[in-house]
């Protein structure tokens, strides 16, 4: 889970790259760094923490250039240490700067590629730089001193023929302008803005249309799957979208959990989606247990409130705030570690004591993933004085890993692995446990925007749009396990 964000201005961007981060700074808060072109020259500033803990005034006003691109990412497997934060650079050919939001699926037969038969080194465990090498080795094979357009759209091209996953990538071409690029399923989000000035049009593309919002830029469109977009340093606009007959799938999770409430993706408010889901929980809630007898509706902060507001407000049952949230607590979700997820919840959540007392309290959330959170909230809750808890997620069961950018844990971490909804009820401590339907799930977003088919649910239903290599999964319980992130920071 990451953020991108690019930008050719009429003016310097640094400022306005970071402002851009800062908005998007939910989607990762492990590392951050941005490019940009001065010149000939690119000027790159990153490191761990934080966008406010990486950059100060000083570092930000050395970052001279009307066209950069930032990033900033959580600790995703094989990418936890300050030598993968974002973006990497190589010099050959023409000099390029990439940032990159997803994960690649194949990356251990590209990482023999790129060394047997491109001989380029990678020099880090992160596939974003093995994406880079190969958009550099595409690039090269173009065999021209001076880009075209039409050789930059070529070698993307080349890119999705070798690499198979979901990626969202932002590029700076030196000496030529900005590219940024979609996945052919087009899984991983990606924005189109334009700012028209008295000195011509600015370009922006970002993770989520927030960051456009923010700075004044007009949301024009999504990036379509399989696009690529150019935009020369004199910002002159290319656009080039092959059809490649394959599904558009865009990320599910997206609109349960990682974009902001405030972002538009594929056309579809985050929001209104949220609220459906509420409506779609309600109505089960209704059908299954009529004489419920829940006396309030508490969100968890802050993902679940706006479903848990249109679940309340149907059922006609008071929505209370039942916990106060610290803000200075990260996203337990993308905590690298069990340890520090079980520490962070008492720290990040409190309780407010008078609004569980003897009451039947119905606790909403936007997911349950681990279990680890949801089961200390629930005791919290009984601690608090509650009668009974209940707890609704407003998401399906989640079964499966992600391997698309989202750094859900290996399989057997995940708490609805391999059980029934009465299993999982009775691990997490609550009295009745409601889950969201997966069909309920997708009306919810569709509802938005009648073209969307298809959605990666990947993580619900266990159906991988790209396919996968049979020991890919047990690769990535390798990885992504608690047990294997502790030994390789212990390295």
């Amino acid at each position: 889970m990451c953020a991108v964000i690019g930008m050719v201005c009429t003016t310097h961007v640094a400022s306005a790259l970071y402002d851009g981060l800062t908005v998007q700074q939910h989607r990762g808060q492990d590392a951050s760094g941005i490019a940009t072109v001065d010149g000939d020259r690119l000027r790159l500033h990153r490191g761990n923490g934080l966008v406010s803990d990486v950059f100060d005034q000083k570092a930000v006003n050395l970052l001279r250039g009307h066209a950069g691109i930032g990033h900033c990412r959580y600790p995703t497997a094989g990418s936890e240490g300050a030598d993968e934060a974002q973006p990497f650079y190589v010099n050959s050919p023409y000099g390029i700067a990439m940032a990159h939001n997803g994960n690649l699926v194949n990356t251990e037969s590209l990482r023999r590629q790129m060394f047997e038969a491109d001989r380029r080194h990678i020099n880090t465990d992160s596939d974003s730089e093995i994406l880079l090498n190969v958009l550099a080795h595409e690039l090269d094979i173009q065999k021209t001193l001076t880009l075209r357009p039409e050789n930059i759209f070529k070698a993307v091209s080349g890119v999705h023929e070798r690499a198979v996953g979901g990626y969202a990538c932002v590029v700076l071409l030196l000496g030529y302008g900005l590219l940024a690029f979609r996945d052919p399923h087009g899984i991983r989000p990606l924005v189109l803005g334009e700012r028209l000035t008295d000195a011509g049009h600015e370009y922006m593309v970002a993770s989520e249309s927030v960051a456009l919002d923010v700075l004044g830029f007009r949301r024009l469109r999504d990036v379509a799957p399989g696009e690529a977009i150019f935009v020369s340093n004199d910002g002159c606009f290319h656009s080039h979208h092959p059809r490649s007959g394959r599904k558009h799938t865009p990320c599910i999770f997206e609109y349960v959990y990682l974009a902001r409430p405030d972002s538009m993706i594929e056309n579809v408010s985050v929001y209104k989606a949220r609220l459906r889901m509420g409506q779609k929980l309600a109505e089960k809630i209704d059908r299954q247990c009529p004489d419920h007898g829940i006396d309030a509706v508490i969100p968890i902060p802050d993902t679940s409130r706006t479903a848990a507001s249109a679940l309340a407000e149907l059922l006609g049952i008071p929505f209370r705030e039942g916990f106060v949230k610290n803000r200075y607590v990260g996203r337990t979700f993308i905590m690298p570690d069990q340890g520090d997820r079980v520490k962070s919840v008492r720290r990040k959540l409190n309780a407010i004591h008078l609004e569980f007392r003897n009451k039947t309290v119905l606790l909403v959330d936007d997911s349950i993933v681990r279990g680890t959170t949801s089961r200390q909230i629930i005791q919290m809750a009984r601690d608090a004085g509650a009668r009974r808890v209940y707890f609704a997620s407003a998401a399906p069961p989640v079964r499966y890993p992600n391997v698309y950018g989202i750094d859900m844990p290996s399989a057997h971490e995940l708490i609805a692995a391999g059980k029934t909804e009465q299993e999982i009820q009775e691990r997490l401590g609550t009295d009745w446990l409601i889950y969201q339907d997966l069909n309920d799930l997708i009306w919810a977003i569709r509802d938005g925007n009648e073209n969307l088919k298809y959605f990666d649910a990947s993580c619900f239903d266990g159906e991988y749009i790209t396919g996968l290599d049979p020991h890919y999964l047990q690769q990535v319980e390798q990885l992504r396990s608690d047990v294997a992130k502790a030994t390789r920071r212990s390295v």
